[in-house]
């Protein structure tokens, strides 16, 4: 009787990995693309009863650049551009081997990065 229930342990173990946290980070030009692909994973991620946090706005990164207009004249005349990066971060707690294998079978749109990290 015992071995079974030494079986039973070490299946839990199994099934539980050492993982206490996944950190996925989400990076795109457009907000609301990043937004519909974070409500994507939740949807997907809440179908295997984990908790899940956020998603957690970071940041916004705003890179400008500043052009000139001319070359050799009209110096002084110049162009400003700028390119807005919108980040969201979600934090899925006591992942199962499962749910990370099936998180990289996940589509979401070309226009957005993931970053997984393990915690």
């Amino acid at each position: 009787m015992e071995t079974v229930n030494v079986k039973k342990r070490k299946a839990e173990k199994e099934e539980k990995t050492e993982v206490s946290k996944l950190r996925i980070k989400l990076k795109s030009y457009d907000s609301k693309v990043v937004d519909t692909s974070c409500a994507a994973i939740i949807d997907f991620v809440l179908k295997y009863d984990v908790k899940v946090r956020g998603p957690i706005p970071l940041p916004t990164e705003i890179k400008k650049y500043t052009v000139n207009r001319s070359t050799f004249v009209h110096k002084d005349s110049r162009e400003q551009f700028e390119i807005r990066i919108h980040k969201r971060l979600i934090e899925i707690l006591d992942p199962t081997l499962k749910l990370i294998e099936s998180l990289k079978d996940l589509n979401l749109p070309t226009s957005v990065e993931i970053e997984i990290k393990v915690v």
